[in-house]
């Protein structure tokens, strides 16, 4: 019995149903027979992707059609949630990681050292939401948003999270304990436009009270 059969026995893990595409058929059998051999995990079928929560990508190199197979895939999914992407290849560009991660790649495995346990655990991994990248592009999407952030959003005020300078003044002084009117006073609003902010803020992220539009705020770091 495997590793992954044990743990799946032995705390009843959902199954994470994956399919792998792989443009050598050798390969794309490879890849497979090591992912159906994991008891936690369900392999699919070539025509059953738009099922998978996980998908399996095995090239030399990735390039535009590699995206396009995502772009497809996730487009054509049946989920509540577009699959995630594990990508294997020893060649990848970093300037197409934003490409990348568009469209779904949660995780980038080397090819030539990977071993089949490898390869189940990080299926399993960006299955829950876990990301498995190489520091140097971890380092580098940093780098990325950081310059988004600056070159981009805060021009327009806005932040990483969406959220405009409006927004995190309301914000910070609702935490602060003050009251509609109390802000407007302060920010030299209308209370109507106080209320106004408030309520776009709270129906865009779905929260139900100023209570929970709060502590969002203070959890996300931006007040």
């Amino acid at each position: 019995m495997t590793l992954g059969q044990v743990l799946a026995n032995e705390v009843g893990a959902a199954v994470v149903t994956v399919a792998v595409h792989a443009s050598d058929p050798l390969t794309g059998l490879g890849a497979a027979s090591i992912l159906d051999a994991d008891a936690r995990l369900r392999l699919l079928g070539g025509g059953e992707s738009a099922s998978a929560e996980v998908i399996v990508v095995v090239e030399d190199s990735v390039d535009d059609g590699t995206f396009a197979l995502l772009r497809e895939i996730r487009d054509a999914s049946r989920l509540d949630h577009p699959p995630r992407c594990v990508i294997v290849t020893d060649h990848f560009r970093s300037e197409v990681l934003m490409t990348a991660i568009e469209c779904g790649m949660s995780a980038l495995l080397p090819r030539r050292t990977m071993t089949g346990e490898d390869l189940a655990q990080a299926v399993v991994a960006v299955s829950r939401g876990v990301a498995q990248l190489p520091p140097r592009l971890q380092g580098d999407l940093l780098e990325r948003l950081d310059r988004m952030r600056r070159d981009v959003l805060e021009p327009h005020g806005l932040t990483l999270l969406g959220l405009s300078v409006r927004e995190r003044e309301v914000l910070r002084l609702l935490a602060d304990g003050h009251g509609t009117e109390e802000i407007a006073i302060r920010l030299t609003y209308s209370e109507s436009t106080v209320k106004n902010v408030l309520h776009g803020l709270m129906r865009r992220y779905h929260f139900t009270t100023r209570a929970h539009a709060v502590a969002f705020a203070v959890r996300a770091g931006v007040i």
